[in-house]
């Protein structure tokens, strides 16, 4: 029997590649949250439809109309106006973000591949491992506009900083904002001076040396997670921060966010993706805003995009050498 109504407005699509933990935790944030309907996809047949039906059988008690699509299937996932793209190998204890990148960038060469084959007028966010080389091939396989492709990386790494922040006075995380620029990595650049307490500079409330200690756990707070959980690693938070993003597009909020952006000179960088405040709207990336930073900030973030560079030379060589397809 044919349901009674037909629904004939046009829904905002989610496509999210990869139904690990970030991706189904999304899913359920997305749906919950009324912001959109969802197509879950992943390669291990009827794990996707699973997770879908599960988020399905909520509606009712969640009070929500959103529809959640478990599939195999690319086609399925047509017509997004966001893709992204979670798949990838997680970290293990002792690995590096670097220590993914062979395996990763095959992995996220052919959801890019076959996600933007459906969904060509989509903005693609990017979480998986390295981040920053990651939203650069992503960017170079679907050949879309630079404004149209993001990474999530600051803003997971912001609220981190937050936390520990937050945990140190004993006060509301929510009188705090925070900002991390660079990659998503050991050499991102926490930025004190940028991160406040209702306004207030944290170099007025916290001393030097706690301060520094907080921007050394902020680098490693993956790390920290990865070696408590021992298999896996962090989704919640990374999964919340990508919320934040498709939020600030669909609702075009355009808000201020540290986010994995296409650097074309700004801070003495150019060709390729880094972490730096972003004006982030319903067309992905509208503006990037150039802060005023320590000589020793400055030279951080040099020493951040050299390693990323490095690494996207390495890509560069696979891509020329038909290694990834």
């Amino acid at each position: 029997m044919n349901p009674p109504f037909s629904r004939t407005c046009v829904v905002k699509k989610i496509a999210i590649i990869g139904a690990g933990k970030v991706g189904s935790t999304l899913a359920q944030m997305m749906v919950e949250r009324n912001v959109a309907d969802v197509v879950l996809l992943d390669v291990i047949a009827g794990w996707p439809q699973g997770i879908a039906l599960d988020l399905m059988e909520a509606r009712g008690i969640l009070r929500h109309d959103r529809t959640i699509i478990g599939t195999n299937d690319f086609a399925d996932t047509a017509g997004a106006d966001i893709v992204v793209i979670t798949a990838g190998q997680p970290r293990k204890p002792g690995m590096s973000r670097d220590d993914l990148l062979m395996i990763n960038s095959q992995i996220v060469t052919q959801a890019a591949t076959q996600a933007v084959k459906y969904s060509p007028d989509a903005i693609f966010i990017v979480v998986t491992n390295p981040l920053d080389v990651m939203t650069y091939l992503t960017w170079r396989v679907t050949g879309l506009p630079k404004h149209r492709i993001i990474g999530m990386a600051g803003i997971l790494d912001a609220a981190r900083f937050q936390a520990f922040i937050a945990m140190e006075l004993g006060i509301a995380a929510s009188d705090i904002n925070a900002m991390v620029l660079g990659s998503h990595g050991d050499l991102m650049v926490p930025l004190p001076q940028y991160s406040t307490v209702n306004g207030v500079p944290i170099t007025e409330v916290l001393d030097t040396d706690t301060i520094e200690r907080l921007v050394n756990r902020t680098r490693n707070g993956g790390a920290e997670i990865v070696a408590l959980l021992k298999i896996g690693s962090a989704f919640y938070a990374p999964a919340a921060s990508i919320r934040l993003m498709i939020e600030a597009i669909l609702l075009n909020e355009v808000r201020l966010l540290p986010c994995c952006s296409y650097l074309q000179g700004e801070y003495g960088l150019s060709d390729l993706f880094l972490g730096v405040p972003t004006w982030l709207g319903c067309q992905g990336v509208q503006k990037i805003l150039e802060l005023s930073l320590t000589d020793a900030q400055s030279q951080a973030l040099l020493e951040c995009g050299e390693q990323v560079r490095q690494n996207i030379d390495q890509l560069e060589r696979l891509l020329v050498e038909g290694k990834l397809s």
